[in-house]
């Protein structure tokens, strides 16, 4: 393919269960609609507690253009008892005039989980081919899906075997992956299951946890992408199976269930492109829905919103002022390949935007739209560079560049002419963001798929003010990092630690130099309590020279059988930026998390005791 030229992409239908969004019927149906998708399933609880009846649902999706592709779950259908599963086959028989009504023709009929399950293969069959019968004589369709917690089926093998038993063709099976991947199963054996018998096929991310399945399912499914399953390669062998319905979701969470329904149906569905992408690298599926992620080359620069306060901390830190933008109070400093612009348009401290270096702007700018990533509306001067930006989930604008060729965004500065000797920072290590609480999930999402990072490290971590999760996300050749944290529970304002907080890591090479340096120069470096370095001395046994340096300069020390993280912060400045010196040693590829609770603490106190000084005075 020439290059510049956008690919012709052949894209999977795809499919949401109501049950993934939050809000009423009326509410999920225009959201699922916007953010692309093609179908929905219709989940029974949200029909029973809609004021629209079926056939005004069925006009309502037909009119937002959605198929209804399923209805809902149908529990408990299988029983020893005779007058049970008699009552049972009367139950379906209303559903299936629902289903009518509403337009589809597919039922997902779950496992049962009931006292009188039947555990028998050959009555089951018996179960399911009657239930079968009725519904085909209805035009309609049974998909038969195992429960990970099912009575006597819990696993698809299982679940295929009473279907294959039973051997009626309007009874299928619905392959689940979090059913499925939960509880260990290999899918590979799915791909020797005629295709078609896979009726319906639902996806969910999930992240690995030890505790009961049933409360796993129901509480922290994520959208693809999001967790730790292998869903590539979960999707390949019911493709390769001949699997021809749509890529739908069935993800329960709380916190999506809570969710602006519009926001989290784009996150949903960006997911699924993403998936059906990795899936397409596979060999398996559509082709990719989106070109492939331009290569990273490192960050450009990182924007600060600020106020005079910031300056002062920059030179000492070694930075030059070196640019004035032509139309905008922005400035450009510099240090080695370290490039921090600073707005002074007003407002917090804060990280106003990232820019990556990417091989391709113009298809890393059309890879962000085609994944639904809102792109930044921009004011642009006469000669000012045209450079493509999104806005991530936080509100961060990101913005692609290939420094030093066509439209180079350093020609929007003016040279000031000045010199700083330094104090040896090389670059930006990476970027630290603090992301909402309802967003962190789909800020991993959207990094990884708009530019085409992986996750790294992953970890919790007790803080001063509650538990702490954080991810990283890097390129390949670990050129661009960004640590993402989020505080899983957030309440009372008692004294609270620094809210959301975010900072730029430094590359140093030596960060004893660098932080005397920055000292003698007035940096307002971070004061470390003195219980931290005689428990570092106890697990490290360091020299004595090296310990009382770590102690006079307030570094941090992280170690791994890999390496080591050494880190010297600010202070932190304008309430909720820091800047940090690191150096990394040997092949340490962490984020400093374990020293972070000692940090964000040091942090609190400080500004606890500038607070006092003011009240003072």
């Amino acid at each position: 393919m020439r290059a510049g030229v956008p690919a012709v992409s052949r894209e999977p239908r795809t499919a949401i269960a109501t049950v993934c969004l939050s809000g009423a019927l009326e509410d999920k149906l225009p959201a699922a609609a916007a953010a692309g998708f093609d179908g929905v399933e219709i989940f029974e609880p949200d029909l029973v507690a809609s004021p629209m009846p079926p056939g005004e649902v069925r006009l309502r999706c037909a009119d937002l253009g959605l198929s209804i592709d399923l209805y809902q779950p149908f529990r408990d259908l299988d029983s020893t008892d005779p007058e049970r599963f008699a009552a049972n086959l009367r139950r379906a028989e209303h559903k299936f005039g629902v289903m009518e009504a509403l337009g589809t023709d597919t039922v997902l009929v779950c496992s049962s989980v009931a006292p009188d399950a039947v555990a028998d293969v050959d009555l089951l069959a018996e179960q399911l081919h009657a239930v079968a019968e009725r519904a085909a004589a209805r035009g309609l369709r049974i998909a038969y899906e195992a429960l990970a917690w099912g009575r006597h089926v819990d696993t698809y093998d299982r679940s295929w075997e009473a279907v294959r038993r039973a051997d009626h063709p309007a009874l299928g099976l619905c392959v689940d992956s979090f059913h499925i991947l939960s509880r260990g199963s290999d899918p590979a054996a799915i791909a020797d299951i005629p295709g078609e018998k896979l009726f319906f096929l639902q996806l969910a991310d999930a992240p690995h946890l030890s505790m009961d399945v049933l409360q796993w399912s129901r509480h922290h499914r994520l959208f693809p992408g999001q967790g730790a399953f292998d869903l590539p390669a979960f999707l390949e062998p019911v493709l390769r199976a001949g699997y021809a319905g749509p890529l739908s979701l069935e993800v329960f969470n709380d916190v999506f269930r809570q969710a602006d329904p519009a926001r989290a149906a784009v996150d949903a569905h960006r997911s699924l492109l993403a998936l059906a992408e990795a899936t397409a690298a596979r060999g398996q599926g559509a082709d990719p829905v989106a070109e492939p992620a331009p290569e990273l080359r490192g960050h450009a620069f990182v924007e600060l919103s600020a106020d005079e306060s910031l300056a002062p901390v920059l030179a000492a830190l070694g930075f030059a002022r070196t640019g004035l933008h032509r139309t905008k109070p922005v400035e450009r400093w510099e240090q080695g390949g370290a490039r921090i612009l600073v707005n002074r348009s007003g407002g917090q401290v804060a990280v106003a935007a990232l820019a990556v270096e990417s091989a391709d702007p113009t298809g890393a700018a059309r890879r962000a739209t085609r994944l639904s990533a809102p792109r930044l509306p921009r004011e642009r001067g006469p000669a000012e560079a045209d450079l493509a930006a999104v806005t991530a989930p936080d509100g961060t604008a990101v913005f692609f560049c290939r420094t030093g060729a066509e439209q180079d965004w350093t020609g929007d500065f003016v040279p000031t002419g000045e010199t700083a000797p330094g104090i040896g920072v090389t670059g930006i290590d990476h970027v630290g963001l603090a992301q909402p609480f309802d967003h962190f999930d789909e800020a991993a999402l959207f990094y990884r798929t708009v530019l085409g990072l992986e996750p790294a490290a992953t970890a919790e971590f007790a803080a001063p003010f509650g538990l702490v999760r954080s991810r990283a996300v890097v390129d390949a050749q670990r050129r661009v990092r960004l640590a993402l944290t989020v505080s899983l529970l957030r309440r009372g304002e008692w004294a609270p630690g620094v809210s959301e907080p975010q900072y730029v890591a430094l590359a140093v090479d030596d960060v004893l130099a660098a932080a005397r340096s920055a000292r003698a120069a007035g940096a307002p470096l971070l004061a470390v309590p003195d219980n931290y370095y005689a428990d570092l001395d106890a697990r490290l046994a360091l020299s004595k020279d090296r310990l009382t340096a770590y102690r006079d300069l307030g570094v941090l020390h992280e170690e791994t059988p890999e390496g080591a993280y050494l880190q010297v912060c600010t202070e932190v400045l304008g309430g909720r930026v820091f800047l940090a010196l690191v150096q990394r040693i040997g092949d340490h590829d962490g984020y400093g998390w374990t020293d972070a609770p000692v940090r964000m603490a040091a942090h609190r106190r400080r500004r606890l005791a500038r607070e006092h000084v003011r009240t003072r005075l």
